[in-house]
């Protein structure tokens, strides 16, 4: 784990990567860490126990069932997220980006 928080906390930082997540299965453990003027911001917990990412709307996990292994209730709380009009929003915005590449020939 210490490379974890450590060696690649510092590459990722470097190569300006905007979200660090880590699962520490053995410890029960979950961190979620959000690049802010050049630095990991840890995130927190929302009022229904969910983390959520800043950068992709829609992409939530529910703490407690990830780290109990529940799959099915990680699944419906992700799916939720999924739905919504904020990722809708994301999609379509990607999707307009992706439609304006120049082309190459």
């Amino acid at each position: 784990m210490s490379i974890d928080l450590h060696a690649k906390f510092r590459a990722y930082r470097r190569a300006g990567v905007r979200e660090y997540l880590i699962w520490r299965s053995l410890e029960r453990e979950f961190d979620w860490f959000v690049l802010e003027r050049d630095e990991y911001r840890p995130r927190t917990l929302d009022a229904q126990s969910c983390l959520s990412s800043p950068h992709f709307p829609g992409l939530v996990l529910a703490l407690e069932p990830l780290l109990a292994m529940d799959a099915a209730k990680v699944l419906d709380v992700l799916q939720n997220g999924l739905q919504s009009e904020q990722h809708a929003t994301f999609v379509a915005e990607l999707a307009r980006m992706v439609g304006e590449r120049p082309t190459t020939s």
